[in-house]
């Protein structure tokens, strides 16, 4: 596929259809082991096929990624008759592929009907760096946090997504990206551990990660499970904006790498910016990051601070960031902000991003600036907002021009 368009143009890739529709069938995506065992023995398959029938379906699904029941080739016609008829485990719809001039990919996934709703969408993200591609995951359809700097905050929470909707976004970009092995490759081939296009996950998308904790750990076991995706838990991190009492269940259960969103160092300033700082202030925030399970300097919690001009960016706020985080062996992500329709909020210059970023370094803490991505195709950090409700054309022609004058056209 190509990833040469522009900044003026991002191209619209061609809708993919999906079979989901209003009768969905239940999926077996997404579902525990034993989850997989109770539902083949609801539909007749007989006790002592049970745990076979589990290890090959998981690995159909995990490993080499199918969609269809007809291409587990070792499973027979029978069996695979009865999967058909009782089961999905069909992707989700495209309803909008973007990939923007620096190779970020951007989908917009429509999801079915559960029970009594309506189709819901969310938008999902490709980083591709050198040595690395990085997924970023949505977990809820809107957002209920309302944090005055974010564009998803601005989508009313509609629904959390289920363990499955979670994990298809990852096998659906493995798909898209040729990330799983081919078809016709042997039964029991493997997904080399080096050479992903897609080697770490983020829970950075929309959306808040702890306010959908029972979903999110079944979807990230199933990531981690080194009999199927096999993706390692230092290449899988969850970011939160201060949900402190599952702060430690993220680490007693799932065991991933913790990234706190944390933008201000003041609770008044915070209260503004994050408003579940109201709920969980600045100290019981970090007394939960203090008692993370395994926290070391070989598994430093990571701090979003997102640069914006004229309100958290001066050497104060960096003096008092080193106070705050004193004794936590971390890293801070510095973020430029990333521009959205309708904000006022402006990103901080670029001199004054690199002098706080010295000071942080200076002081013993990693603190690199994240390089914008994926801007021209509001992919970056903050800007992500389902279809449902999209910009008008006319907004978005003017975002653009922004970007333009504000960027140039390189």
């Amino acid at each position: 596929m190509d990833v040469t368009e522009t900044l003026a143009a991002p191209v619209k890739k061609p809708v993919v259809a999906s079979p989901l529709d209003a009768g969905v069938k239940p999926t077996l995506i997404g579902l525990t082991r034993e989850e997989m065992a109770d539902a083949l023995k609801g539909v007749g398959v007989a006790e002592r096929q049970l745990r076979m029938r589990v290890s090959q379906i998981w690995n159909w699904l995990y490993v080499r990624g199918v969609s269809d029941f007809d291409h587990m080739t070792n499973v027979a016609k029978d069996m695979r008759e009865t999967l058909k008829k009782h089961f999905t485990i069909a992707r989700p719809e495209i309803v909008e592929e973007q990939v923007s001039n620096d190779g970020t990919r951007k989908w917009l996934l429509r999801f079915p009907p559960r029970g009594a709703g309506r189709p819901v969408e969310v938008e999902t993200v490709y980083i591709p760096e050198e040595g690395r591609g990085t997924l970023c995951i949505s977990s809820q359809v809107g957002c209920s946090l309302t944090c005055s700097f974010c564009h998803t905050g601005t989508q009313r929470l509609v629904r959390n997504l289920t363990a499955e909707e979670i994990l298809s976004q990852l096998l659906l970009a493995r798909d898209r990206l040729g990330d799983f092995p081919d078809r016709d490759a042997p039964v029991g081939a493997m997904m080399p551990s080096e050479g992903r296009k897609v080697s770490n996950i983020v829970m950075m998308g929309m959306g808040e990660p702890l306010y959908n904790f029972d979903a999110v750990k079944t979807a990230l076991l199933i990531a981690s499970d080194g009999d199927g995706l096999s993706l390692s838990k230092r290449r899988i991190t969850l970011s939160t904006s201060g949900v402190v009492p599952e702060i430690f269940r993220t680490g007693d259960e799932i065991g991933v790498m913790l990234a706190i969103s944390l933008h201000a160092v003041r609770d008044d300033l915070r209260d503004m910016l994050v408003p579940i700082n109201k709920k969980f202030p600045l100290k019981e925030l970090m007394d939960a990051c203090r008692k993370y399970p395994g926290l070391s300097n070989a598994r430093r919690i990571t701090f979003e601070y997102v640069m914006l001009k004229d309100v958290n960016d001066s050497l104060e706020d960096a003096k008092g960031l080193i106070q705050l985080l004193k004794g936590i062996p971390a890293k801070i992500n510095l973020i430029p902000f990333n521009p959205w329709p309708g904000t006022n909020y402006q990103c901080s210059d670029w001199a004054t991003i690199e002098k706080f970023a010295d000071f942080i370094n200076a002081a013993g803490y990693a603190s690199p600036i994240r390089t914008p991505r994926g801007r021209d195709i509001l992919a970056a950090c903050g800007q992500l907002k389902s279809e449902s409700e999209r910009m008008r054309k006319t907004e978005r022609l003017a975002f653009e021009a922004m970007m333009i004058a504000n960027h140039g056209e390189d």
